[in-house]
């Protein structure tokens, strides 16, 4: 993250990244309402629907982050805009907060089998660990 980018770059970036996470987000937060309206104690219940708050949250302010580094790559931005777009922390939240959704998303979804069956939960835990191991291989080499 060192390495300057060129403003359009940035912004084609950011506004990826920002429609991703405010569509996931979107997605994070309904399978947390139903959850949430889930007439059970069961403990997988409690961590699907954590993990679902957590990972909504984080898409949330990822989306946030990336609004501000669209704002300041606009050509018309102000020096100060754009110097704090590229360099503030906007980029560093933007990056942690759409990973930690991300994480939050595909472990709610490996939770989520346990509240219907053993056998549903290993299943769904088994495709999410598969999906946190491609989630990563594509962090690792991007």
């Amino acid at each position: 993250m060192g390495d300057a980018l060129s403003p359009a770059y940035l912004a084609a970036w950011a506004t990826q990244i920002g429609a991703l996470s405010a569509f996931m987000g979107g997605f994070a937060s309904t399978i947390l309402v139903m959850l949430l309206t889930h007439d059970s104690r069961r403990r997988a219940v409690q961590w699907a629907a954590g993990l679902s708050a957590l990972s909504a949250v984080a898409f949330i302010v990822a989306a946030v982050a990336t609004t501000t580094l669209v704002a300041g790559s606009h050509a018309d931005a102000p020096a100060s805009v754009a110097r704090q777009a590229a360099q503030g922390p906007a980029r560093l939240m933007a990056v942690l907060f759409f990973s930690l959704g991300a994480y939050g998303l595909i472990a709610a979804i490996g939770c989520a089998g346990w509240v219907r069956s053993k056998r549903m939960g290993w299943t769904t835990t088994i495709v999410a660990g598969l999906g946190a191991v491609a989630v990563t291989l594509n962090f690792v080499t991007f």
